[in-house]
């Protein structure tokens, strides 16, 4: 559809302040995003976040992270209800896919536009399951697993861990996701079993409840003493949510177990080669905005 020929349309990357608006539209949308996200998200690309504007008023959005030297991942694909059915969302979407070039690109997107990213080339590789509600705490954890708040000494350990997790290397991202200041509204975890790292989970405040992301472990138990921990730190009778690969049933198991239950499904999709992920270790997706 092209766009209306009385409206002076204009795409370019967004500053940050811009992007809360973006933000507004996930929150409207029912996302649920975090209180404080942006920070971290802009660490990680500062020039993949675009906006459409008409007449100089934003009307769409899309983010298109750049990881690594061959991975992105794209999110807050958004049109505004007022700018919808006028061609935005396309030349949104194309000027995106023009960012990430050849890259291998991720996403999490809607079950009802499957069929539409399919006609731009992305197969499905599976679903990630959202799952909500209060926690219910378990009294005990296994007694090798020792948990305790991610230190900057947990730095390069973490950082291993996630990009075997994640597929692709994303160091400014991690640095200011795990290691946030208080007012960020976020907490992150380490596991160790023996000397070594063993798993790690952040949970961040949202616009309701939290939500945990990621949680990578290298076994159930660690996960699972990751998650109690998590659920632990949030307010008593918060609602908890969890984003879970379908991949990992042991994940799915934990989920169930605590009283969380599924609200909300998204498709991951690539757009070239899938990287070759190890799903028995992730227990929760970062984010379905960055992956």
């Amino acid at each position: 559809m092209s766009l209306k020929a009385q409206s002076r349309f204009e795409l370019r990357t967004a500053t940050r302040d811009e992007y809360e608006t973006a933000v507004k539209w996930a929150e409207e949308e029912g996302w649920n995003p975090g209180l404080a996200d942006l920070e971290a998200f802009f660490a990680a690309d500062p020039s993949g976040f675009l906006m459409g504007f008409a007449d100089g008023k934003p009307v769409s959005s899309i983010s298109v992270v750049r990881y690594g030297d061959y991975y992105g991942f794209l999110g807050f694909y958004i049109v505004h209800p007022d700018g919808r059915g006028k061609g935005y969302g396309m030349a949104t979407w194309m000027a995106g896919m023009d960012y990430l070039a050849n890259r291998t690109v991720g996403l999490d997107g809607v079950v009802a536009q499957q069929n539409n990213y399919k006609k731009s080339g992305f197969q499905l590789v599976g679903r990630n399951i959202r799952f909500s509600g209060v926690p219910r705490l378990s009294a005990t954890a296994a007694p090798s697993v020792n948990i305790v708040e991610a230190q900057l000494e947990h730095a390069s350990q973490i950082e291993n861990l996630d990009r075997a997790c994640f597929g692709a290397p994303r160091p400014g991202f991690l640095r200011a996701w795990v290691f946030a200041t208080p007012d960020a509204g976020r907490k992150t975890f380490s596991a160790f079993e023996g000397d070594g790292l063993s798993g790690y989970a952040t949970i961040r405040k949202c616009i309701e409840g939290y939500k945990i992301g990621p949680l990578f472990a290298r076994n159930k138990q660690s996960a699972e003493a990751l998650f109690q921990a998590c659920c632990a730190d949030a307010e008593p009778g918060a609602i908890i949510t969890l984003d879970v690969p379908e991949a990992n049933r042991q994940a799915m198991i934990m989920a169930e177990r605590a009283g969380l239950a599924p609200v909300f499904e998204t498709a991951r999709m690539y757009r070239g080669s899938a990287p070759d992920l190890p799903w028995s270790n992730i227990f929760g997706v970062t984010t379905f905005e960055l992956g």
